[in-house]
């Protein structure tokens, strides 16, 4: 049976240092910059032998309920309440301070098993800091370097002490679902000449990645469609700085949403802190299948809007837009006609992209959403077979052959799919390189057309056909 750790401090003491250690991987940001770390973040770890699930969370900070420092106590106070073991993490090298003792006290009261951990301990002067945090009254410090690895081994024995051997050893039954969750998109197609259409597999988890410009609306939409204040909302732009997944079942079907940074323009992106959290919230783009672009419908399609939906399309994910704030719009009938024509004419290389109008506040529209993501999702995953493409193809260049380049005609052989996901094509043609981009497009577009293709990104591959006679001398006559 599967349990919870979660390690929480003050801010700095190098919480997600140590997360990351865990996790085997750099999930969370790490800087030096006190209160990085905003959100709760939960993940598959194994220390040795043990494997559990770990809760990174933001550093304890005093402050009213409505501050942006009471919100993220609250997260981490929820945090706690999750975890079957706290890990509080102290700082040997500055010693005990007033806020260690304050939550300490906090971790006290929840009456969960906790086992206080000394941080930077290989640091000059961290046996005073040692010794003063038996003052907490949380045991015995157990000594680390979350940053070098140093001292895991007792953080592992303490670990078992605290929880019990039986509990401690008890097996993970979601470690194989993470490792499957990593793997990157894209499936080749086994055999093209295949007539059967493959079904649309529902029982598959899906990954969803939440985009879009800062103060759009994403943190809040995630916390409407789960129904629970997961993550970390508020007024201020840039709340969100990891890129944070939330699991969530929906009609049955196992769900993975990715909430991410807002995005501001490269040119505005100066601090390293803020490099980092775009950095975080593009890998969790190239790692989902969905993305959901949240544009803020009171101020849609500005140039950062299209520069994110036209990265989405270059990764080869599958778009949906998400138009949120909808109860603050005056004149719906009238702002959706132009939000169309607007979405039609910026985006021509996602034609057809669905887009939902939502309120994240009021939860209107959110069914609807979920529901162009799954269609969205099934268009992504189309296979054809080779000959209902050929047959399209012949009626295509029937309508509209190639041109004659340099005084020769091209002449295109055949077409099959090579991969979904999304979906790749391949077309054997005389003299790729001189084929116009135009008619490319025209072959991109009416596949789109003619096979319900709409929104997702159609990958093109021009390819000479094989000449029996290419290399041979020719005989002297």
């Amino acid at each position: 049976m599967s349990y919870k750790l979660a390690i929480v401090g003050r801010p700095n003491v190098g919480k997600s240092t140590l997360f990351n250690r865990l996790a085997g991987r750099k999930l969370a940001i790490v800087d030096d910059t006190p209160g990085v770390t905003r959100d709760r973040r939960i993940h598959a770890a194994r220390l040795y032998d043990l494997e559990f699930e770990v809760i990174d969370t933001a550093g304890l900070e005093q402050g009213a309920p409505e501050t942006l420092s009471g919100r993220m106590r609250a997260q981490t106070e929820t945090a706690i309440d999750e975890a079957d073991l706290v890990l509080f993490m102290m700082d040997a090298k500055a010693g005990v301070l007033p806020d260690d003792r304050t939550f300490a006290e906090v971790v006290r009261r929840s009456g969960k098993p906790v086992v206080l951990v000394a941080n930077k301990a290989e640091a000059r002067g961290a046996s005073g800091g040692m010794l003063e945090a038996w003052e907490l009254g949380l045991g015995e410090p157990v000594p680390i370097s979350a940053e070098h690895g140093q001292g895991l081994p007792d953080l592992r024995e303490a670990i078992i002490a605290a929880l019990g051997e039986e509990r401690a050893f008890g097996e993970d039954e979601d470690a194989s679902d993470e490792a499957a969750a990593e793997v990157l998109i894209g499936e080749d197609i086994a055999d093209p000449d295949d007539e059967t259409e493959a079904a649309y597999d529902d029982s598959k988890p899906l990954r969803i990645a939440v985009v879009g410009r800062p103060n759009a609306g994403k943190s809040t939409l995630i916390n409407a469609l789960i129904g629970e204040e997961r993550l970390l909302t508020g007024p201020e732009a840039g709340i969100t700085r990891d890129s944070i997944s939330v699991d969530w079942d929906w009609r049955g079907r196992r769900i993975r949403l990715f909430d991410t940074a807002g995005m501001r323009r490269k040119a505005k992106v100066q601090e390293k802190l803020e490099k980092l959290s775009v950095a975080d919230g593009l890998r969790a783009i190239r790692f989902a299948e969905i993305v959901v672009i949240v544009f803020d419908a009171t101020i849609p399609f500005e140039k950062q809007d299209l520069q994110i939906a036209d990265l989405i399309v270059r990764e080869g994910r599958a778009p949906v837009i998400a138009f949120n704030k909808w109860d603050l719009i005056d004149n719906p009938q009238q702002h959706l006609a132009e939000l169309r024509e607007k979405t039609d004419r910026l985006l021509p290389q996602a034609r057809g992209i669905r887009a939902v109008t939502v309120s994240a506040e009021t939860g209107r529209g959110l069914d609807r959403l979920m529901e162009a993501i799954i269609e969205t999702h099934k268009t992504w995953n189309r296979r054809i077979s080779t000959g209902r493409l050929n047959r399209w193809l012949e009626g295509i260049i029937a309508h509209h052959p190639p041109p004659a380049v340099a005084g020769r005609r091209l002449k295109i052989k055949y077409i099959t799919q090579a991969k979904t996901r999304p979906p790749g094509f391949v077309v054997s043609c005389s003299r790729p390189e001189a084929m116009p981009q135009s008619y490319v497009r025209y072959l991109v577009n009416s596949l789109r057309d003619s096979f319900d293709m709409p929104g997702v990104p159609i990958r093109l591959v021009l390819r000479a056909s094989d000449n029996p006679f290419a290399g041979r001398a020719r005989k002297p006559g």
